[in-house]
């Protein structure tokens, strides 16, 4: 099952034949209201130390290895976690002042909600599932639901099952890609039309100058 409001957070199962492609559309949506001229940041938090919490790296990884045109923060090589939150976060303000930033992390749910990925506006509240204070980071956020919550969560990701988890990234992962490739094609076609009407303009002029008396 997926649902998105004309304003409210996107929602569809890993397994949705259709997931992707939605969870694709709903991402352009939104970065393409920023300007053309701001960066992409996506920031993939999470560590590999977990099985459950290895979401968000593995979706950064994902993207480094197809080139996605984003500044990309948080792979399985180098993650952004707990320790480092507030330093990446602190370094993509100074560097990227202007950009859309895109957070990415794993959450747990109820058990009808497990392999839920949901795409919402607004900060990411990292941490909040196992009861940590963490920096609100984003301008929208992607979740994936990798198990059940509400009891000794650290075990629970500990314990949460790889395959799930690396079928949610593939998912997220082509997502964004599929996305940002997309939005840079579309941006470069502007900048092309643009710099050829600028181009054009001064020759049409220079040929009705020429036809007159």
């Amino acid at each position: 099952m997926k649902s998105m409001g004309a304003k409210g957070p996107y929602k569809a199962m890993f397994t949705d034949v259709d997931g992707e492609q939605g969870l694709t559309e709903a991402i352009y949506q939104r970065l393409s209201m920023k300007s053309a001229k701001s960066d992409i940041v996506v920031l993939c938090i999470g560590t590999d130390r977990s099985t459950g919490d290895s979401l968000g790296p593995l979706v950064g990884s994902y993207l480094s290895e197809r080139a996605a045109p984003v500044r990309l923060f948080g792979t399985l090589e180098n993650p952004v976690h707990a320790v480092n939150l507030a330093e990446t976060t602190e370094h993509i303000q100074a560097q990227h002042p202007d950009a859309f930033t895109l957070a990415v992390d794993a959450c747990l749910g109820q058990v009808s909600t497990v392999g839920q990925i949901t795409l919402a506006d607004g900060p990411l509240r990292p941490g909040a599932g196992v009861h940590k204070k963490l920096p609100a980071v984003g301008d929208a956020h992607i979740t994936g639901i990798v198990n059940v919550g509400g009891f000794m969560e650290y075990f629970v990701l500990q314990n949460t099952r790889l395959h799930i988890v690396v079928k949610m990234a593939e998912v997220i992962g082509a997502a964004i890609a599929g996305a940002t490739h997309e939005l840079g094609a579309m941006e470069r076609h502007r900048a092309t039309a643009a710099a050829f009407v600028t181009e054009s303009r001064p020759q049409r002029l220079s040929v009705f100058l020429r036809g007159r008396p």
